[in-house]
């Protein structure tokens, strides 16, 4: 019988989730739901000296806030747990003894200092079949040694131990099979005495096994240490349940060679990290999508473009329709370049099919924060206003720039073009258009539109000149979207009112 998909993510809380991190989060949601399987949080805080206070949290509100739903994890639950790692301290010692008492691990007590004396006397020093006979080991020393040194509560670490010489497999459902000579391999630490905490290794490959996980979908950057994996596998008799490995694509720089880093988002100006990250060590900030703008449902279809397709040229895709399209075969193995500027397309895209309703909330606290009472106009005026203006947005932020001018009238005008459009005879154009606009029975753009347009005809004056100067007066400048759907929103009390303030106060060009 087919086993059950069950998948896990297994960040560190060592600082905030690099965006990879969340790619590879969502490729392993994806899977999981297209296939009817569980997704897994399991946090992997073996690393006690690069532990950051907050950091576990972040993961947890940046998962939740990108819609990537979580099956089982410490704050949900579930029958596998405890879903920390320093919490199943008794679960990896019964492990590591288990390998002891097997011979596939041995105990060393080489201090820092003698581990940095062997990397000094040899080149490529590697802790393994052909130096370990020479270092302070359970299996160089005599029995009677290695009993002291524990006795006496030496601090010490547990080694695995590689036999040299042996093809290793590892059948990779993105790579295909990849073979690596166990030569190569060296006598991985599995357990540090000094925290009682195992290494990542140890940790991983326990966890995997006792929580049932049948897929690891990883980053490339795990591919080196896949061999091992399988060893360990073998070596605790789980060969037959050992789980399907599936490394990802790296995340490459958007203008050259290596991998997505912070610095590359530092300096061409785009963030690495879902949401805001505050420094709890060092103060600093580091930007987040989420604070830049960025609407989660298009952060998560930039992401799952890089470095997968949909096997046609669908680039629009929901989570529902991206659960429905994934698929491994589609995933790339070579690297995929971060294309920052497609994530502000996709953005764009997603925020010009926002419900009107929805876009109108979000677009409130922006007013607010910009000294608007947006209580004062109802969610139909807003919302018009928006509609407008969004065709030129690529974040809920960009339609107060676009279109500020609905909500306060201009307090400066722009000189370029009062230098283009504002004459000397144009104070006198305005005072008549202002005429025109109170004769009119019907304020809305469809009626006043002809009429206007006839009354410069008439007149025979200057249609741009004249139509630039009306909007100059009541948006500021000459931007903007079409001039009679603006008086329509914000009536005609407010369009005399701001043509009345051009006239008193913009001085004609000469």
């Amino acid at each position: 019988m087919e086993r059950k998909v069950r998948v896990r993510f297994a960040p560190s809380p060592t600082g905030p989730l690099h965006i990879g991190g969340v790619r590879t989060a969502l490729y392993n949601y994806l899977f999981a739901r297209q296939h009817g399987g569980d997704m897994i949080l399991r946090i992997e805080d073996t690393d006690s000296n690069r532990f950051v206070p907050g950091a576990e949290d972040y993961i947890n509100e940046a998962l939740a806030w990108l819609g990537i739903g979580i099956d089982e994890g410490v704050r949900e639950g579930g029958a596998y747990g405890p879903y920390k790692q320093s919490e199943r301290r008794d679960i990896y010692r019964a492990h590591v003894k288990q390998l002891l008492d097997a011979g596939k691990a041995y105990i060393a007590f080489d201090t820092p200092a003698e581990l940095e004396k062997a990397r000094a006397e040899h080149s490529n020093f590697q802790y393994d079949a052909t130096t370990r006979m020479q270092m302070r080991n359970s299996l160089s020393l005599p029995a009677e040694e290695v009993e002291r040194l524990m006795s006496e509560g030496t601090p010490y670490v547990v080694r695995f131990l590689i036999e040299p010489g042996r093809d290793v497999e590892v059948n990779d459902l993105i790579r295909g099979k990849v073979t690596i000579n166990s030569s190569i391999l060296d006598d991985k630490v599995l357990y540090k005495s000094a925290d009682d905490l195992p290494t990542y290794h140890l940790a991983n490959i326990v966890d995997d096994h006792l929580m049932e996980v049948s897929h690891v979908i990883r980053g490339e950057e795990w591919l080196p240490s896949a061999p091992l994996h399988v060893l360990l596998y073998e070596a605790f008799g789980w060969g037959d349940t050992r789980p399907d490995f599936v490394h990802l694509p790296l995340l490459l720089k958007p203008d050259g060679k290596g991998k997505l880093s912070k610095r590359d988002g530092d300096r061409l100006g785009f963030p690495v990290f879902p949401l805001e990250w505050h420094d709890p060590k060092s103060g600093e900030v580091s930007s987040g999508y989420r604070e830049k703008g960025y609407l989660p449902e298009a952060v998560i279809n930039f992401l799952a473009l890089l470095g997968w397709n949909p096997g046609d040229d669908t680039e629009i895709m929901d989570m529902k329709q991206l659960i429905e399209k994934f698929s491994l075969d589609h995933c790339s193995k070579s690297g995929a370049r971060f294309a920052f500027e497609k994530g502000k397309w996709f953005n764009h895209e997603y925020l010009m099919a926002m419900p009107a309703e929805k876009l109108t909330e979000l677009f409130k606290p922006v007013l607010k924060s910009n000294g608007i009472d947006f209580s004062a106009y109802s969610d139909e005026y807003i919302s018009r206003a928006i509609d407008m203006v969004k065709s030129r947005a690529n974040f809920v932020n960009d339609l107060w720039e676009q279109g500020a001018f609905f909500f306060k009238m201009p307090t400066v005008y722009a000189e370029k073009d009062i230098k283009k459009r504002w004459k000397e005879g144009t104070p006198q154009i305005m005072e008549e258009l202002i005429g025109v606009l109170e004769s009119l029975s019907d304020f809305s753009s469809a009626a006043a539109e002809p009429v206007v347009l006839g009354w410069i005809a008439d007149k025979g004056y200057h249609l741009g000149n004249v139509m630039n100067a009306f909007r100059l007066a009541v948006v500021g400048e000459c931007k903007g979207p079409h001039m009679f759907d603006i008086t329509e929103l914000i009536g005609r009390e407010e369009t005399i009112k701001r043509l009345r303030k051009a006239i008193a106060e913009i001085t004609p060009a000469e």
